[in-house]
């Protein structure tokens, strides 16, 4: 059996460009969904040819002339989207539903991939922090359509993003490390689980075809990046010969700065202290609907934070 014909929504997005080349670099025929909002764009236009330089169909359709998606879904077998989650960039994850009304009427899809990718809402939404609890209600209702409409999945919860959490030390705000001083959050010993992005994509695409991913949620839990910041900022310390000071922040405190913030801040501050304070990325186990990428596929060398750190020396 060859290989899937793949559907990239949001393909110029954050992680969704690297999706598109994760999947063009597996030997899937790859198609992007081109929509008119891109309008006068030239960064979004000139990324999506050079996808179609690199071999990607581009196909014209839109959230908003439901036909051209309904048309777009039937020349594929899968349809993986990675339309932004995060509401400090554009928060578009109901925009699903029109889409996965689309694979219902279209009929072919073997499995489809909602745009999730970071914590696993199914937890997410029963104990989040509010009102980042907002990100998880929203993945639970795209969830429920996609159920409900019968259409075989799989989700993909990849914890977190290493250029948002690695590049600033774990400090909320902050993408890129310290030289000076950092602050930690707590005691610094809550563990949680770091990826680079290339690597999501990668994962991502991998499960695809892959019977065992079918109708489960793929964790991605690579056990050399399972760390405390306190670890994370260790490995920093040692690439560039220096101590940084170090401040720490109480739970009480930190959410306390919530209240200068913007609602879009607030739900990423939560979204950190969930992490960072609750431990919700490495606090319970992964159970039979779930499975986890790295033991999966051992054949894929992924980045490590010590590798990922290397890049801000």
């Amino acid at each position: 059996m060859g290989k899937s014909k793949v559907l990239i929504v949001g393909g110029t997005g954050y992680l969704g460009k690297r999706l598109v080349k994760a999947s063009l670099a597996q030997g899937h025929q790859t198609y992007v969904l081109s929509r008119p909002e891109v309008g006068l764009d030239i960064d979004k236009v000139e990324m999506l040819l050079s996808f179609k330089m690199l071999g990607a169909h581009l196909v014209p359709a839109s959230f908003t002339d439901y036909a051209s998606l309904v048309e777009a879904v039937k020349l594929v077998d899968v349809v993986v989207c990675a339309v932004s989650g995060v509401h400090m960039r554009s928060h578009s994850i109901l925009l699903q539903l029109t889409l996965v009304q689309a694979i219902k009427e279209a009929g072919n899809v073997k499995r489809f991939l909602p745009s999730e990718f970071g914590t696993d809402p199914a937890r997410g939404a029963k104990a989040a922090t509010e009102p980042g609890k907002v990100t998880f209600e929203d993945k639970m209702v795209v969830r429920k359509a996609i159920e409900e409409a019968g259409i075989p999945f799989t989700y993909v919860s990849a914890n977190c993003f290493a250029g948002y959490f690695v590049g600033g030390l774990c400090q909320f705000a902050k993408i890129l490390p310290p030289t000076h001083s950092v602050l930690i959050h707590g005691d610094g010993n809550t563990k949680a689980i770091y990826v680079a992005e290339d690597d999501i994509a990668t994962y991502t695409i991998k499960t695809i075809d892959d019977p065992r991913t079918l109708n489960k949620t793929l964790y991605i839990r690579p056990p050399l990046n399972i760390l405390s910041q306190r670890e994370v900022v260790q490995k920093w310390e040692k690439l560039i010969g220096k101590e940084l000071h170090k401040t720490t922040i109480s739970k009480q405190d930190f959410l306390a700065s919530m209240k200068s913030l913007d609602y879009a801040q607030q739900v990423g501050l939560c979204h950190y202290h969930d992490v960072l304070y609750e431990g919700c990325l490495t606090n319970f186990k992964i159970g039979e609907d779930g499975e986890e990428a790295s033991s999966l596929y051992p054949e894929v060398e992924y980045t490590t934070v010590d590798e990922f750190l290397k890049r801000y020396v």
